[in-house]
């Protein structure tokens, strides 16, 4: 019954036998689908931030034994790369651009990451506890 309600709303039908639909029905269709489905789009649960090739902070705690979202900003002009051999992570993010990680879950202790192309400088740890 709901089938038929729905092909008779849908198709502008009576029955609902199989019919291209209307180009400004498909719109309206899809544009409800969109707007009554819930956002998939999480805050982050941790941010990091590139700043004068350094990270800030240098050291963040985060839960051991849960997954972590961890949001990597860079403010400076020039890419960085961010790098762990313990989280088994590498990325570049470009000048003045973000990117987020899911990290986890970790055991209890220190994972090292770095900025790649300003190793020096761009140090810090993630602490999990």
């Amino acid at each position: 019954m709901r089938i038929n309600i729905i092909c008779m709303i849908y198709f502008n039908m009576q029955r609902c036998p199989v019919r291209k639909p209307r180009p400004f029905l498909n719109a309206v269709f899809i544009g409800g689908l969109l707007f009554a489905t819930p956002a998939l789009a999480v805050d982050p649960d941790f941010t990091l931030t590139i700043k004068d090739h350094r990270f800030e902070p240098t050291e963040l705690q985060v839960p051991a034994s849960k997954k972590i979202r961890l949001l990597v900003k860079n403010l400076d002009p020039t890419a960085e790369e961010f790098e762990s051999h313990d989280l088994k992570r590498e990325k570049v993010i470009p000048g003045k651009s973000e990117t987020t990680f899911t990290i986890g879950p970790l055991k209890p202790g220190t994972y090292k990451f770095v900025g790649e192309f300003h190793e020096s400088t761009a140090k810090g740890s993630l602490i999990a506890k």
